[in-house]
């Protein structure tokens, strides 16, 4: 019986499963976090929901306003602050179900694989017998070579999926910086008498901008869903926690142009900063990458030298 393949397979298959569920802890944690910050939103949306209803109703409140003729001024306002609490927790609860779906999806996936190992313990037991009953050290040697081969392989995968939802971040915070390098010309433009084309375009650009973040939100934690399983030693940490808040970034304080050219020049920043964490992490995976190449190379020859001279 030939082993050889199936075991590989099988291997592949229960190292992915650690992997999975690495990142299944990760997204726990992520989504226990999101639920907390989505329900705080929530009950914000309901409190400013509710001033907006106690003015429109007929009440001692809107009586006053009525009578001071500033209710269609405080009315407007408080319905800003309704509509901008309502961005805030609908762009969480957006998060939120992204993170859901993530979860969802790797629960599926380990339901695919859980059970293997009972089939792969068997048909490594029936190999080792094999091996024992042709009395060849070499092909045990051989064996366990394919072993830490195939496991070093698994890595790589691990580094390689890391780089790419790194890299997809770093691409996603250029853009966003580009956007808001744009609002801040145009700002600056309004700021000094531009006129309406200015201040539509400053508008349209940190519209632009804001989608941006949202999508960069997603690259950042799904980055760091990835480096959930890879085992690396860092000085420099991705806190995602932190950087959820920067989605709101335009949602404060929007009626006074300073307050939003204060807002950009903050969001270039912070961005510039986050975009350089990633850089140094990706630039440490793809180091890991280069070394975990080069050891698989060495087991593969020592592997191929073991073959030539077996006596088997």
């Amino acid at each position: 019986m030939n082993y050889n393949d199936k075991l590989r397979q099988l291997h592949q298959k229960i190292s992915g499963r650690h992997s999975l569920e690495a990142k299944l802890e990760e997204l726990k944690h992520q989504q226990a976090k999101s639920e907390e910050r989505a329900e705080q939103l929530r009950k914000a949306f309901e409190n400013e929901q509710q001033d907006v209803d106690r003015l429109e109703r007929v009440s001692l409140a809107s009586i006053f306003y009525s009578v001071t003729g500033k209710k269609d001024e405080a009315l407007s306002k408080e319905k800003a602050e309704a509509y901008v609490a309502r961005l805030k927790y609908d762009s969480a609860v957006q998060y939120l179900n992204s993170i859901r779906e993530d979860r969802e999806r790797i629960e599926a996936q380990l339901h695919e694989i859980y059970g293997l190992e009972q089939e792969y313990n068997e048909l490594m037991a029936a190999k080792i017998q094999t091996i024992k009953a042709s009395g060849s050290a070499e092909a045990q040697c051989i064996f366990s070579l394919d072993e830490e081969i195939s496991q070093l392989r698994n890595l790589k995968k691990e580094i390689s999926e890391a780089v790419s939802a790194g890299e997809a971040a770093m691409l996603t915070a250029d853009s966003v910086i580009k956007s808001l390098d744009s609002a801040e010309t145009w700002g600056t433009v309004d700021f000094i008498g531009g006129g309406l084309f200015s201040d539509i375009a400053k508008h349209n650009h940190l519209d632009d901008a804001q989608a941006k973040i949202y999508q960069l939100q997603e690259d950042l934690r799904r980055f760091k869903t990835e480096l959930a399983d890879v085992k690396i030693e860092l000085d420099t940490q991705i806190s995602i926690e932190g950087f959820l808040k920067f989605a709101d970034i335009f949602f404060d304080n929007i009626f006074t142009d300073m307050a939003v050219m204060d807002k950009i020049r903050q969001s270039q920043s912070n961005i510039q900063n986050t975009k350089k964490q990633t850089s140094i992490v990706v630039s440490q995976l793809n180091s890991m990458a280069v070394d975990t190449d080069a050891q698989i190379a060495k087991l593969e020859e020592e592997k191929n030298n073991l073959i030539a001279s077996a006596a088997i």
